[in-house]
């Protein structure tokens, strides 16, 4: 007999025994919720192979913390069945665990306070994140400040290193800089090379000769002058808000902050790394199907490193795992949920996933981004590929606090996507980022739309060469439309509100609004036939638009565009250009906001050589373009509204609604309210 249930309950004041029909105990304590979701999940198996239960079923979870000591894991016996709050209550799902018993203590000469944690000293846990009050706290950083690093003093064997990629265990550093401190073995350096970071356990350190060896290797090759900061050095734990996990003697210190006592204090570590594991079994054709993640928070799961025995890999922290795992999945959801706190991505959809959902997330604090997306790449069989996935309306910030190179939307090897509507800021990498394919190889990457996402804060002066939105490899049918991308600021180069990297093809990018970098705003590194029109392009401290490597044949598209400037050039030809070319641009609007006519562009391989209007024109650009104001209202102070229509209407221009307004801290930031595709 095919048996219907629709539901079960799960309470704190549940039992595993009961049956779970009821949503709080019975008065007699015969029966009522169960109290852990392996326990549902279970339950709802038996049920489908021992009474026939069929359809679709919904676990509600009542209010309250669940610890979650070990991650749990759905397989395709759990298709079609919903985890979701029960109305209008709030759901935790906890990896980590309270930190009770504090006592007073000085260390370094500081007032601080100290718990004794004896699994940790038995070696059974070990923690690298704490977690005070809801807030994020820190491990020890030397040197401190936002802008302040030691620098190699050399490497070791430096002319045999000569690729990019040819990594280091070791190099030179300044006397002092580096000490035979306490547990030498659980301090991490963390070098910042270009547009990733390191992180390098210590090994040895030779404080005579100023010689440190580490435990892993770098991905790219160690140079003199290459940036780096220290965590995790007990002797440097002297400030307030910041931690430090002694191993061997199991005790764990920190430094109350002001109005902080030990009584005020709720402190959490983490437990497990991951929270919830969805795998199906893409290679047999087996997949979870139906599965439903829905109004949840998630919070406190640690990180390790990922990496074996190198310090990092080669882009995006692509290699990290998220919190929540998805593999061979169909016609799945993860809605409404709150990931916090956590130290890897918050969700990895992996491969031979089709028709997800990611919609309506609040993800933040991470160690890395917020979503990951990767599938098989052209060389695999077919079950393995991922397409068709929905990430819309999702808040993603405040991440990369572990693994800085991490993306807000990793698409790697994915296609058919949809990523919409998603709040993405405070980064120090990449916003959005599409492709994983270097030149003009085969790329499952395609007919992806990437439209009215908010991107902004991005980079904060730490890595180099990213994007707000960045694409790889040639990409028919994707298509970049109605973004606000604004306050991107590199390092040392690159950061470009949209940025077109090797072999981007075939691309449409068309009404963004894209301002303030401290870079150029649109970047094209190299690529054929993308279209790039009707697009506003304002303010970079280096330029508007940069190009850089010209080939044999139309890279890009350049039409029905307004620009704005204050006294930079609007094109900037970089180190692949021999000159202007390349590329077609004609019907566009630039200004230079200081009212005098600039250059129209610079090749930067013939020492800055300037091209002005009419210079462009006689190579044929421009031909029909205007230098005129557009009538922005003030777009100085960031509203883009127009006082009229007359400018640009002359070149085809379709107007969209969007509008920055300002912070009373006197930061940039989006009116969502106003943002329209």
């Amino acid at each position: 007999m095919n048996t219907k249930i629709s539901c079960l309950y799960i309470a704190p004041n549940g039992n595993d025994h009961w049956s779970g029909l009821y949503p709080e105990p019975l008065v007699d304590k015969a029966d009522g919720p169960l109290a852990t979701i392996e326990a549902a999940r279970d339950k709802i198996r038996k049920l489908r192979v021992k009474d026939n239960v069929s359809g679709n079923i919904t676990v509600f979870i009542r209010s309250g913390r669940y610890t979650i000591q070990n991650t749990i894991e759905f397989t395709q016996d759990d298709s079609n069945v919903t985890y979701t709050n029960f109305p209008g209550e709030k759901v935790i799902f906890d990896c980590g665990l309270k930190i009770t018993g504090w006592k007073k203590t000085t260390v370094n000469g500081i007032s601080a306070c100290v718990a004794e944690i004896p699994e940790v000293k038995s070696g059974k846990w070990y923690f690298r994140q704490l977690f005070v009050n809801g807030r994020r706290k820190s491990r020890t950083v030397i040197p401190e400040g936002k802008n302040n690093f030691f620098k190699v003093k050399d490497v070791f064997d430096r002319e045999g290193k000569t690729d990019l990629f040819s990594g280091s265990n070791s190099f030179f550093f300044d006397r002092g800089d580096i000490k035979n401190w306490t547990n030498l073995q659980d301090i991490e350096i963390v070098m910042f090379h270009k547009w990733i970071e390191e992180r390098m356990p210590v090994e040895r350190v030779d404080e005579k000769t100023g010689f440190v060896i580490c435990s892993k290797k770098t991905v790219m090759r160690v140079e003199k002058d290459t940036r780096y900061r220290i965590e995790n050095v007990f002797e440097e734990l002297k400030k307030p808000g910041q931690w430090y996990l002694d191993r061997n003697s199991g005790l764990l210190y920190y430094i109350l902050e002001k109005d902080q006592t030990i009584d005020s204090i709720d402190v959490y570590a983490p437990l497990t790394l991951q929270a919830i594991k969805v795998v199906g079994d893409p290679e047999n054709n087996n997949f979870v199907e139906g599965f439903k993640i829905k109004g949840i928070i998630m919070e406190h799961a640690d990180w390790i490193h990922p990496y074996g025995e190198n310090a990092s890999c080669s882009q995006a922290a692509y290699r990290v795992p998220g919190v929540v795992f998805l593999k061979g999945c169909k016609n799945c959801a993860i809605e409404d949920c709150e990931i916090r706190h956590c130290g890897w991505y918050g969700i990895e959809i992996s491969d031979g996933c089709s028709q997800i959902e990611i919609r309506g997330n609040r993800i933040w604090d991470m160690g890395a981004g917020g979503v990951k997306i990767n599938g098989g790449d052209a060389r695999s069989p077919a079950l393995l590929r991922t397409h068709s996935i929905v990430i819309s309306d999702n808040h993603i910030y405040g991440c990369g606090n572990v693994f800085y190179s991490a993306v807000g939307i990793l698409s790697m090897h994915s296609a058919n996507n949809l990523i919409s509507g998603n709040h993405i800021h405070n980064l120090y990498y990449t916003g959005i980022s599409c492709g994983w394919v270097w030149g003009y190889s085969e790329n499952v990457s395609k007919d992806n739309i990437i439209e009215n996402n908010i991107i902004h804060d991005i980079g904060k002066s730490l890595l180099s060469d990213m994007g707000g939105i960045y694409t790889l490899g040639v990409q028919p049918g994707t298509v970049i439309r109605g973004n606000t991308i604004y306050n991107l600021e590199k390092s040392e180069y690159g950061a470009w509100c949209i940025y077109l990297d090797e072999g981007s093809s075939h691309i449409i990018v068309e009404n963004n609004l894209c301002a303030f970098t401290n870079s150029q705003v649109f970047h094209q590194h190299y690529g054929r036939e993308n279209i790039i029109r009707n697009n506003i392009f304002a303010f970079g401290e280096e330029g508007i638009i940069g190009f850089s490597r010209k080939e044999n044949h139309n890279s890009f598209t350049f039409e029905r565009n307004i620009l704005l400037t204050d006294r930079k050039p609007f094109f900037i030809f970089g180190y692949g250009c021999q000159d202007a070319g390349g590329i077609i641009s004609d019907l566009n609007i630039f200004r230079d906001i200081s009212a005098r006519k600039v250059e129209w562009g610079i090749i930067k391989r013939k020492q800055d050589k300037k091209l002005s209007f009419e210079d462009a024109q006689k190579r044929g650009f421009d031909i029909h373009s205007f230098f005129v104001d557009p009538g922005f209202v003030d777009p100085v102070k960031l509203d883009f509204s127009l006082k009229t229509e007359d400018s640009v209407k002359s070149i085809g221009f379709k107007i969209f609604k969007t509008k920055i307004t300002r912070r009373k801290n006197g930061k940039r930031c989006l009116d969502c309210a106003g943002q329209a595709g």
